[in-house]
């Protein structure tokens, strides 16, 4: 799947979305985190546990998405791979430079994001050059664009000096960042926030099997 990030003075086309990247230096952007939800305190951003998840002592999270996202992307490096291929490199030396990483780390993680089916590899062929591979996100890498936006809106946020450039919405031109938002459309700010057991239609569900064993 093509989908890469606009920058300034080079075209990359998507097939889905284009999002523009000036490198001029702006403003911090956390207002845009605050555009619909209100400012966090440590206490508001405690999430309530619902029904058996409560206490949260009672249960292990065996099955925890986020533990499990960490295991396919547990190194700096595959993160500055994934920032690079959503602005448009493709190509193995485009990945070693722009990330700057030495060429057997941008190998190993991309053969790891690979087999982890968020890039895939394909032949492509200069004119008068033999045959190379060159890599593209999947569908299941580029729907991690969130999270990444999500990152570098943290970052631009809380690490000093790490607020030059910022993603704008091609349409209007206005900051673009992530909010907290339910299903049916509803801004939902972190002291809202609940975890429960997932719904399993057409089986009978258990703590067990939704949220990992039991602790005794």
């Amino acid at each position: 799947m093509d989908k890469t990030i606009q920058s300034t003075g080079t075209v990359a086309k998507a097939a889905d979305t284009t999002i523009p990247v000036t490198d001029a230096p702006v403003r911090s952007a956390g207002a845009s985190a605050q555009s619909t939800n209100t400012a966090v305190r440590g206490a508001d951003a405690t999430i309530r546990m619902l029904g058996p998840l409560e206490p949260r002592d009672g249960w292990v999270a065996k099955y925890c998405p986020i533990a499990g996202a960490l295991e396919v992307l547990s190194a700096r490096s595959a993160f500055l791979i994934l920032r690079e291929a959503f602005y448009g490199a493709t190509r193995f030396d485009e990945f070693v430079r722009r990330a700057q990483i030495s060429e057997p780390v941008a190998a190993a993680r991309l053969r790891e994001l690979v087999d982890a089916g968020l890039m895939e590899r394909e032949d492509y062929r200069s004119p008068g050059q033999r045959t190379r591979q060159r890599y593209r996100l999947t569908e299941k890498g580029a729907s991690l664009l969130p999270a990444m936006v999500a990152l570098m809106q943290w970052g631009e946020r809380w690490v000093n000096g790490c607020d030059r450039v910022q993603l704008r919405h091609e349409g209007c031109n206005a900051e673009v960042g992530v909010a907290l938002r339910c299903e049916h459309g509803h801004d939902v700010s972190e002291s809202e926030l609940t975890l429960a057991v997932r719904p399993r239609p057409l089986r009978k569900t258990s703590l067990r099997d939704d949220c990992g064993d039991r602790a005794t």
